[in-house]
């Protein structure tokens, strides 16, 4: 297998993995200028921000691991709250019976992402870092303010959601291409043309200037909260002014390939442990991949997906048993479940829209990051003082009263974030993680078993052929779908075992966009971008 030389790399002195190539470069830059993973991380999510939009944005959350050389990772949660006005009363009054998917209604929960980079930059100055703000920032500003080139998944997203998103306040205005010539309407983003974000190049400005606090408790926090207002957006200054970063301790998982780890509540961390904790118990040789690897991983999937939908939502919420969902009695449970012939009915999934980016510097410091707006553009709901679009996560909770990840006020809903790090067996610090709702967790297992069980390089493990159980962001047949490269044979046995198998085009954005680093005891580092994405493994050699 041949691998582009953009999606595999090795370097010695750091590796960036970002789904965009210029923003893998931005945070490349800093690590040759002497900054650490963490400022590079923050420089890189800055310009993704501003050139993969409908991924990720300033109005989004993020979910940081990080560890220094032989320390375990620590966990930034910079996922926002429900506002106070966000009740089942209040999507009531409005005539829903569930939390809209689109739009000011939408728009309920405070954006954390902000917040992370500067909870990043607190602990970037422990390792040593003094990168200041506006060295940061500069590359996303000057992308916002001079125009960015519109990547091919940028233009392919725009159009597949313009007729769900071209009449949302301020989103044809700052997301549209030329007008069509139809009534002045505008048309969706063009690959090749020039992004410009005026509005979004001040408010980084006004960030730098004021610091990230100002997104929050400043003069920018109260043109963000007036023109949510203005909306119809449930939140308020206070919300806003009430938020703060949370900083909970990682779960881990004790594998045979190694110790395994990810973030917690409110995220769906938990699942993507307990999908590789149960197929390790199963005891089947895994070391190619074929009709029992996808059926064991599919059907571990499921059983997390259960527990999961049914557990998981705010820390505050969730019950003791949640918290034993790691435990090996559960695990060895759930494994015992299963048949090696005969496939489960599947769970209703989860949709989502993501990046994850990666770095790890000369050091060894290593940062797996996860940062989104949920849905496509996320509520698709811009905000015309700052150029911010909000995310739409706070369409994730429920309206039932008992459920955990129930609406009510401060409240963090179920996400589908999770980054990933792993400690291997062979001495590798690995750090890994997929967008893409549901697909996160299964692409996330598919990658490490390839890279712990089957000794295939990162890049070889990205790009393989994978599978996806269950609907693609919530939409169209819950069925197997798999992308084309697998073998007849496979496909033929995982029918004959009760999966309902369907075909996908190869690299199909609808398998997400992964990327892994991985730095062994010599100090060697390997990276891995996806040839699913624009992005780019950027090694500093």
């Amino acid at each position: 297998m041949t691998i582009d030389a953009r999606f595999h790399a090795y370097g010695r002195r750091g590796m960036v993995v970002t789904p965009d190539a210029r923003a893998s470069q931005a945070g490349a830059d800093v690590l040759a200028e002497g900054g650490n993973a963490l400022e590079a991380s923050v420089a890189a999510a800055a310009v993704l921000a501003v050139v993969y939009p409908h991924m990720n944005g300033l109005g989004g959350d993020s979910f940081w691991l990080s560890a220094a050389p032989g320390e375990p990772p620590a966990v930034i949660d910079a996922s926002g709250g429900a506002a106070a006005l966000a009740t089942r009363g209040f999507f009531a009054d409005h005539g829903y019976d569930r939390i809209p998917a689109r739009g000011p209604l939408a728009a309920n929960t405070v954006a954390g992402s902000v917040a992370g980079w500067q909870a990043a930059l607190e602990r970037a100055a422990e390792w040593g870092g003094t990168m200041p703000l506006d060295r940061l920032l500069a590359p996303a500003i000057d992308y916002a303010e001079r125009g960015a080139v519109v990547a091919p998944h940028l233009a392919e997203t725009s159009a597949q959601g313009w007729n769900t998103l071209g009449d949302i306040d301020g989103f044809a205005e700052q997301f549209g291409g030329a007008d069509s010539g139809l009534d002045g309407r505008r048309s969706p983003l063009q690959a090749e043309q020039q992004l410009k974000l005026p509005a979004l190049a001040q408010t980084l400005k006004r960030v730098v200037e004021a610091g990230c606090d100002d997104f929050y408790r400043g003069d920018l926090a109260a043109t963000i909260a007036r023109d949510l207002a203005a909306a119809d957006s449930p939140l308020r200054a206070s919300d806003l002014a009430a938020y703060r970063v949370q900083y909970p301790e990682p779960i881990a998982l004790s594998h045979g390939a190694g110790q395994l780890y990810n973030v917690g509540a409110p995220t769906q961390g938990v699942a993507s442990l307990m999908i590789l904790g149960i197929t390790d118990r199963l005891g089947w040789p895994f070391n190619t991949d074929d009709a029992d690897l996808v059926h064991a991983m599919v059907e571990a999937t499921k059983r997390a997906f259960a527990c999961r939908n049914r557990l998981g939502g705010d820390p505050r919420h969730v019950s003791a048993e949640f918290h034993h969902l790691l435990d090996d009695a559960t695990l060895d449970a759930l494994a015992g479940e299963i048949d090696r012939h005969h496939a489960l009915a599947p769970d209703a999934g989860r949709t989502g829209d993501t990046v994850w980016a990666g770095v790890i510097d000369a050091h060894g410091n290593a940062v797996s990051a996860i940062h989104s707006v949920f849905q496509d553009f996320g509520s698709g709901l811009v905000l015309p003082g700052t150029g911010i679009w909000w995310h739409n996560r706070g369409a994730a909770f429920s309206l039932d009263a008992a459920h955990p990840s129930r609406i009510a006020s401060g409240a963090r809903p179920l996400h589908t974030l999770n980054p990933a790090m792993a400690d291997l067996n062979d001495g590798r610090r690995l750090i890994y993680g997929v967008m893409g709702g549901d697909g996160q967790p299964q692409s996330q297992s598919a990658i490490f078993n390839r890279i712990a069980a089957q000794g295939m390089s990162l890049g070889a493990a990205v790009d393989a052929p994978r599978w996806l159980q269950g609907r693609h962001m919530g939409q169209g047949p819950d069925n197997l779908k798999l992308e084309t490269g697998w073998s007849p044979s496979t496909a033929a046995e995982l029918t004959r075992r009760g999966h309902d198998v369907a075909w996908l085009p190869r690299h199909s954005a609808v398998f997400g966009q992964a990327g892994a680093i991985a730095i062994g005891s010599d100090g060697l580092i390997e990276g891995a971008s996806d040839a699913r994405s624009d992005g780019q493994a950027v090694a500093l050699t």
